[in-house]
């Protein structure tokens, strides 16, 4: 059987025009764009052509994009470049308990340094209450970074709605968009953020090149110090050819219609799973909007790692993990309130553009005949 990739939220295969401009780009741009020779010219050009379809997938102006190794770097930037930058007596973050740990970690780091930090409750759809928000501001509070959709359940947060509370408070706002690239509308003016991080390999892009949008005139202290790239902002020769397969990556995310089919095989999904399972299912994050790719299911009477096992050649991911004999939850379903009996057989399909239905009724088809689905504890 041929195998089934339903693990995009994770990383997505290469889109075929990105990888013809890599290989395009091996051997036209190998000169150092901060060369002012001939050899460095195309490599230049290369690099800022790339910036350029990148804004134009934000809705910003090319100067605003720096160029990062991905969605960890560029998050790390964001909270401890606004915190290195202005070291005040009392600094004050606030982030949510559904972060990714490229913003998790940063936070626990910055815990270290002093700063004190607001883990904001979600509903147990998922989303942030932005009068939690309104409450946790204080007039210490340097920055506020909410992720715009989870990577776990797909749930979407009121972004727009809470950047207009910090802004109202005079405090900055970032956003994590990996997972929301080139599946739902991400302009930074739509959004009111300051700042916004983004990773290549979310959204067809190879692994190792994201970029961090940071709004005209807000100052970070560089995480990277060297000779002046990026304007300043971060030291290291760029790629030419990571920086050219993201800007192609980002021309081909600004389509969205292809995720109105994917929304529909999505939802085939879940219906038909509904159908035929009943009550032995349990789906996460559907109350408020979701991202048209992402469903998070629980089967029940069984673990994420059993359902995945019994299926032939599919790539998903569970919602728990085992550790000597334990399951253990992930930190998003535990704070959203899923029980430990429910949350150990979630498993997250997420879909890409080049999904197909018959994937999914292939899906469908191995998860109608497992034995497990039978079972009572």
């Amino acid at each position: 059987m041929s195998p089934i990739y339903l693990d995009h939220n994770a990383s997505t295969p290469l889109a075929p025009r990105v990888r013809a401009v890599m290989l395009r780009m091996l051997d036209a741009a190998f000169g150092n764009p901060s060369s002012a020779h001939w050899a460095g010219a195309p490599a230049r050009a290369a690099v800022e052509a790339g910036r350029a379809q990148v804004a134009a997938l934000l809705g910003c102006a090319p100067a605003e994009i720096v160029f990062t190794s991905g969605g960890s770097e560029a998050n790390n930037f964001a909270l401890k470049g606004v915190f290195f930058h202005r070291q005040p007596p009392r600094p004050h973050l606030i982030t949510t308990q559904i972060e990714h740990p490229a913003i998790v970690e940063p936070c626990r780091f910055l815990e270290r340094q002093g700063v004190a930090v607001t883990w904001l409750p979600v509903d147990r759809a998922g989303r942030v209450d932005p009068a939690d928000l309104r409450r946790a501001i204080t007039p210490d509070t340097l920055l506020v970074s909410i992720m715009h959709a989870n990577n776990e359940v797909g749930t979407i947060q009121p972004i727009a709605e809470c950047a207009r509370i910090a802004r109202t408070h005079g405090v900055l706002f970032h956003t994590d968009a990996a997972q929301s690239v080139g599946k739902i509308p991400t302009r930074v003016e739509a959004l009111g953020v300051d700042l916004l991080s983004l990773a290549g390999h979310k959204f067809q892009a190879p692994k190792g090149i994201g970029a961090l949008y940071i709004r005209a005139g807000t100052a970070l202290e560089p995480l990277i110090h060297g000779a002046a790239h990026e304007s300043g902002r971060r030291a290291g020769t760029e790629s030419a050819m990571l920086a050219a397969a993201l800007g192609e990556a980002a021309s081909l995310a600004r389509d969205l219609a292809p995720m109105t089919r994917v929304r529909g095989l999505r939802n085939h999904l879940r219906q038909t799973l509904q159908a035929q399972l009943g009550d032995r299912v349990v789906f996460h994050g559907e109350t408020g909007p979701v991202l048209p790719n992402t469903l998070s299911v629980s089967f029940l009477d069984t673990t994420g790692a059993e359902v995945l096992a019994a299926l032939d050649g599919v790539a998903a991911t569970t919602g728990s993990a085992c550790h000597s004999g334990q399951i253990e939850l992930s930190p998003v379903l535990r704070a959203m309130g899923v029980a430990p009996e429910v949350g150990r057989g979630t498993v997250r399909f997420s879909l890409g553009r080049e999904t197909t239905a018959e994937e999914i009724d292939t899906l469908l088809a191995q998860l109608a005949q497992k034995p497990w689905r039978r079972r009572r504890p």
